[in-house]
């Protein structure tokens, strides 16, 4: 059995208590908000590409995520990833690893503006990797499976984004500030790869009226 190591649950623990406390003290400066805790106007879905690349290293991606806006500052969401990773080392060994990776998880965005957000997406990566030796040495290939928890911060841009309308392009930067040594989103030297990512986010059930 495998347990998440203690940064990882201090790391869930904030994601989702912070915006919790954080809320309702937003939510008291938009005079706009209407009184009734859910609306189905603020429902959104969406996904992105994932694309890095680093010291030997390649990452492709998609995560598609489906969430809630609390209020005009803040959204929440969960999410599933699949992610394409290869590395090889042309210096030393020119061996290669390749790996496959789900990542179920959950994020929150902070609009302090419209069109600018602060983002914090744990996740925990279920592996599976497949090592190929060096050419010519008579080794087999072997495979395995591990997982490691990941906490991606960083920031984004949103174009479109106004009050009732949730549907927007987005594109952010963010890094894995827990950097497990399974971490996906790591090099070989254990340095926290820059995650760029692309995609929509696209708002259900909306009409033309301000939806928050």
């Amino acid at each position: 059995m495998i347990f998440m190591k203690k940064p990882a649950v201090f790391a869930l623990i904030a994601l989702f208590v912070l915006p919790l406390i954080w809320s309702p003290v937003m939510a008291q400066d938009d005079e706009e908000t209407e009184k009734k805790f859910f609306k189905k106007e603020n429902l959104f879905t969406g996904g992105n590409l994932n694309l890095a690349f680093g010291n030997q290293v390649t990452v492709l991606g998609a995560n598609p995520h489906f969430g809630y806006s609390i209020n005009k500052y803040l959204d929440v969401a969960v999410s599933l990833g699949f992610t394409y990773i290869s590395q090889r080392d042309f210096q030393y060994l020119d061996d290669r690893v390749r790996q496959t990776v789900i990542s179920p998880g959950a994020f929150v965005r902070v609009f302090p503006v419209k069109f600018l957000f602060a983002q914090a997406h744990f996740e925990h990566n279920i592996i599976k990797l497949n090592y190929i030796p060096p050419p010519n040495t008579g080794l087999l290939r072997e495979k395995y499976k591990e997982s490691a928890p990941s906490l991606l911060v960083g920031g984004g841009y949103a174009t479109g984004r106004d009050n009732g309308n949730n549907t927007y392009f987005y594109f952010s930067v963010m890094w894995d500030v827990l950097k497990d040594e399974n971490s996906p989103y790591t090099d070989n030297l254990n340095r926290a790869i820059p995650q760029i990512r692309a995609g929509f986010n696209i708002g259900l059930f909306q009409g033309r009226r301000n939806q928050f």
